[in-house]
């Protein structure tokens, strides 16, 4: 998949079959639509395209405004957007940063100047609750008669439903945010998970016994936090098991090297023998946050927080030697 931060770029295709949103985590609806995106584009002879935003629109607003409250979590970061959008097979995604300017445009100048001129739109296809333009003015009916006049076709995806609940990213966010890991990851289709860079931490960790992987994200407000067990892909060629604490961590000093932002702890329960004990480092990685153990915890002594991490461990443990047990139980039972 090719990506564009704009459209103002040589190797952008010159036209090509669209659809427009924020796809934040890519859940199962955001797959539906993909699917029918990619079909038609190939029926058409057009390479699919994705128009996203980056900030999120409200991330916008919410900055505009000197209202942080106003921000949505995100379920996800822009990298785990694009490495999604990528698994569905779309052949190129714009990333068109939201600002004033995008802000300001009325609902023609964003047809004419965006879709049309941008990005030769000959298809777009948008979901039931798609608004454009500036306070959200355009609607489905404006985007259909702005393409019987400008010549391309429009089309409109009805809500996709799991278990009679309809999917939306709001739905991901709430059921991370209440630790169901096991709703997001049907709301989802996929365990949910981050990827980013391991960097250099603080070595807390290793002083404790607890070495970790460290990786911060800036400006990202994650739907998820607290304590978890989790799967670490990226560092051998199996998956490694882990505990990770996602948040900003409270600590025993508050001008540490995280310095109040989002950052992903995780600790290996084992550490790959093939691994040097700095081989970590600059590998990109995904963690699966697979079970929440508890909220992040502020503890008053180093003492307490090693008994903490120990007993996280612990519990992880106890995770995943059950599921190991419930696997064995039903491959015996199905006969496999």
């Amino acid at each position: 998949m090719q990506v564009f931060r704009g459209f103002r770029h040589p190797g952008i295709a010159p036209a090509c079959a669209l659809t427009i949103g924020n796809f934040d985590g890519v859940h199962r609806g955001h797959q539906a639509m993909l699917a029918l995106l990619t079909t038609e584009a190939r029926h058409r002879g057009l390479p699919s395209c994705v128009l996203t935003f980056e900030p999120h629109p409200r991330d916008y607003f919410a900055a505009l405004t000197k209202k942080p409250e106003l921000a949505p979590a995100r379920v996800g970061t822009l990298r785990d957007k694009l490495t999604e959008l990528a698994a569905c097979g779309v052949d190129q995604t714009v990333v068109l940063p939201f600002d004033g300017r995008l802000a300001g445009q009325t609902p023609d100048e964003f047809v004419d100047r965006v879709l049309v001129n941008g990005l030769g739109a000959r298809y777009v296809l948008v979901g039931d609750d798609f608004r454009f333009g500036a306070k959200r003015a355009g609607d489905y009916a404006m985007l259909d008669a702005a393409g019987d006049a400008r010549g391309f076709d429009v089309a409109r995806m009805q809500s996709y439903e799991v278990h009679q609940t309809r999917v939306s990213s709001s739905a991901v966010r709430e059921a991370l945010g209440k630790g169901d890991m096991a709703r997001a990851q049907a709301l989802l289709g996929r365990p949910y998970s981050i990827s980013g860079h391991v960097v250099h931490g603080r070595k807390l960790g290793r002083t404790l016994g607890f070495p970790t992987l460290n990786m911060r994200f800036k400006h990202w407000k994650p739907a998820a936090n607290g304590i978890f067990a989790v799967l670490v892909h990226g560092l051998v060629d199996r998956p490694i098991q882990g505990v990770a604490n996602l948040g900003v961590r409270p600590s025993l000093d508050a001008n540490d090297v995280n310095a109040g932002r989002v950052l992903l702890e995780t600790h290996c329960l084992e550490w790959p023998a093939e691994l040097a004990g700095e081989g970590a480092y600059g590998k990109i990685v995904r963690v699966e946050l697979l079970l929440k153990l508890h909220d992040e915890l502020r503890y008053t002594s180093l003492e307490a927080l090693k008994a903490g991490i120990a007993k996280d461990g612990d519990d992880a443990r106890a995770f995943f030697a059950s599921t190991h047990r419930q696997t064995t139980r039903d491959r015996i039972q199905s006969g496999a």
